[in-house]
């Protein structure tokens, strides 16, 4: 299993549309290939981060370009794109 971990920020005043854009882009996100696991957690300040657990231990250039789509519909609220860390995944415990 692996993980991309991706943090970002919101500009100010975007959680609530960037939070509907999110939910409206779950077919998507979970439709890429190896998606296990998606959480998308975000701190008061705007600052945020992305764990995806996946199967695939790298992204095709195929998979590159969707997830700059994903991130690119949400473009007007980030302040910046974001960039992901790919990591292998050690534990993933759950009860």
């Amino acid at each position: 299993m692996y993980a991309r971990i991706t943090p970002y920020k919101l500009k100010p005043g975007s959680r609530e549309a960037a939070t509907r854009i999110v939910h409206e882009l779950k077919p998507r996100i979970m439709a890429l290939p190896g998606m296990q696991r998606f959480t998308n957690v975000l701190a008061a300040d705007g600052s945020g981060y992305v764990v995806a657990l996946t199967t695939e231990p790298e992204m095709t250039p195929e998979v590159q370009e969707k997830v700059k789509a994903l991130w690119g519909a949400l473009g007007e609220h980030l302040e910046a794109i974001p960039a992901a860390t790919s990591c292998e995944v050690i534990v993933d415990w759950s009860t």
